[in-house]
């Protein structure tokens, strides 16, 4: 029969699904009422109500789809619900089964999505550091850690700087390259398996210059009624973010090209930024821990996917701020702990970024930026 379609059901798929956190799934029973109260959905072709028939069914093409990236998880669709099927959750799940999808090697994607192996994760920087110690002598034989004597220098824990940068430049390249290689694929799928047959038009750096600046105002995310506060504080969180990116790179400057050496001077305008982002990023993840708890029942808790990246990067901004601290008051038994402790949660957060939902930044912008040159309301 002409224009006629065939479904292949996945039972497996489903499980996956499932499994990844869209537990409540099966209890969708299409009345659509996710994507009537859905303010960020498009008019034309709305989700969730279409993601959740197909993840259903068993449709593993919908991961993808880039719907699933243009939901906020919000909870608007969650909270009225009639039946508790939680399509913000599953949409949750999809989307980190379509960072599995196009992540290399998808072994390590499904690894860091499984709490049973978050040892092993953990212990890989932590191995990682402790031999660069050993190569420069603060860890000796028998005698454990070695704190250095006088004033408390970070840089003194690896003396040469390239040691230090050995560790993670490589680190941030190969995450680039495997976000890299995931969203060209996942770009070039878009364009040839999309399901409603558009033509993306328009000049990409015009559109993508629009979509970024949608995405730092949170524009979209600004629509959601439920969790509203969430955007506020997420806002704190991606500006604290920024801000220290430029330190990091200010820092990288000063080291390989200025040739200025840390400390710097307490008031420099490298500190002054770097505590600005600091206290943005540690304001907008307590509170966006503190909402997600409070409003878990209505909304839902999230899956451990979701908490995973929220407690590193809560470590990242927790240990930075204890490591300035003892430095400060002058406390160096806590002081280099502490500061191994930092060095090993930002590499955690940086080389692991491919596979956790660190990813969303990039994989959203990608279907935002399609959706908006596909003519889809954005």
């Amino acid at each position: 029969m002409a224009g006629e379609t065939v479904i292949k059901p996945d039972l497996q798929f489903v499980n996956r699904v499932i499994a990844a956190g869209g537990d409540t799934v099966k209890k969708c029973y299409q009345c659509d009422t996710c994507s009537v109260v859905c303010n960020p959905t498009p008019d034309s072709k709305p989700f969730p109500r279409k993601e959740m028939l197909q993840a259903q069914w068993g449709l593993k093409e919908v991961v993808q789809s880039p719907d699933i990236w243009l939901c906020h998880q919000c909870s608007d669709c969650t909270v009225y619900c009639p039946r508790g099927a939680k399509p913000g959750e599953v949409m949750g799940a999809l989307r980190k089964m379509c960072i599995e999808e196009y992540a290399t090697p998808p072994q390590l994607a499904k690894m860091v999505g499984d709490c049973r192996y978050l040892p092993v994760l953990i212990a890989f920087p932590v191995v990682l550091l402790l031999f660069m110690l050993k190569f420069t002598g603060m860890i000796g034989v028998g005698s454990g850690l070695s704190i250095p004597a006088g004033p408390i220098v970070y840089s003194k824990m690896f003396p040469t700087f390239w040691l230090i940068d050995a560790i993670f430049v490589p680190a941030f390249f190969f995450a680039a390259a495997v976000l890299g290689k995931g969203v060209l694929t996942f770009w070039k799928d878009l364009n040839a398996n999309n399901p409603w047959k558009v033509r993306v038009e328009g000049n990409l750096v015009g559109n993508l210059i629009e979509t970024l600046k949608d995405i730092l105002l949170h524009n979209r995310f600004r629509l959601c009624e439920t969790t509203y506060t969430r955007s506020t504080n997420h806002l704190f969180l991606v500006f604290g973010f920024i801000f220290l990116a430029i330190v990091t790179t200010w820092g990288f400057l000063n080291e390989w090209v200025l040739h200025h050496e840390s400390p710097y001077f307490m008031f420099s305008p490298i500190k002054l930024l770097a505590m600005v982002g600091t206290a943005g990023l540690l304001y907008g993840i307590y509170n966006i821990i503190k909402e997600r708890k409070a409003n878990a029942e209505k909304a839902g808790f999230g899956s451990y996917f979701d908490w995973l990246l929220i407690y590193v990067v809560f470590a990242v901004g927790a240990t930075g701020l204890l490591s300035w601290l003892f430095r400060l008051v002058h406390i160096p038994i806590l002081a280099y702990p502490t500061y191994f402790l930092h060095l090993t949660s930002v590499f955690f957060l940086f080389f692991y970024a491919p596979y956790t939902k660190m990813a969303h930044m990039v994989y959203r912008t990608v279907a935002m930026l399609y959706a908006r040159m596909s003519g889809r309301g954005f």
